[in-house]
């Protein structure tokens, strides 16, 4: 199990190659799924084994890359860094997946992470998931950033399931096409409040948390 204190970059890092030839993730069917179970119920968590917990991230001051200009000598980072495959959330809160529709947070500019893991089982709730395209789809509001298995997929230029998708609206990130019985997915949450530069007067709250399967 690591650590859950990053170590963070001291100096600028380029990419390994140019960000425009990274592949894309791959896209979600625009067509309606075969089968769809909603993971903000209490039966609809449990088909995947799905235990939520919440945590409140903060913005944190620390030292500069060390090749930044020099009149910038410090920097922020966000603190828990929770997006990591392996992170150990078990002194978190949990929260009832009826309950992710609550609101969280302290209102203006505020960030929270929930993470939770999924094993998909051979039936979801009266559906065959052998071989069928497995979707997450997410939407939090305000915005959102979602890991899966330590990694939040993104592609420089396009837009990219992973990262923010705008105001209010829903992440689609293809979790295994095919997927089968058995396989097992780490989900981290990343939750916005905003507009950041507007802070706005409300909180945090899932909106929707689904898993959508297609033939």
């Amino acid at each position: 199990m690591p650590e859950n204190k990053r170590t963070r970059p001291t100096v600028s890092v380029a990419p390994p190659k140019p960000p425009l030839l990274v592949p894309h993730p791959p896209s979600a069917p625009l067509l309606p799924p075969a089968h769809v179970v909603d993971l903000m119920t209490v039966k609809g968590s449990a088909v995947f084994d799905a235990q939520w917990r919440a945590m409140e991230a903060k913005i944190v001051e620390c030292p500069a890359l060390s090749d930044a200009m020099p009149e910038f000598r410090t920097t922020y980072d966000i603190e828990p860094y929770a997006g990591v495959s392996g992170f150990d959330d078990s002194a978190w809160p949990v929260v009832a997946a009826d309950d992710l529709g609550a609101r969280r947070g302290g209102g203006m500019v505020s960030f929270l992470w929930y993470r939770t893991k999924l094993t998909v089982p051979a039936n979801a709730a009266g559906f065959d998931t052998s071989g069928a395209m497995t979707v997450l789809r997410v939407n939090v509001d305000d915005y959102a950033e979602i890991w899966v298995n330590g990694e939040l997929p993104r592609a420089a230029g396009r837009p990219s399931p992973g990262t923010i998708q705008g105001f209010n609206m829903p992440h689609r990130l293809v979790l295994a096409n095919p997927v089968a019985p058995g396989d097992k997915f780490e989900i981290a949450v990343f939750a916005i409040n905003g507009p950041i530069s507007a802070a706005p007067a409300n909180f945090l709250w899932f909106r929707e948390a689904k898993i959508e399967f297609f033939r």
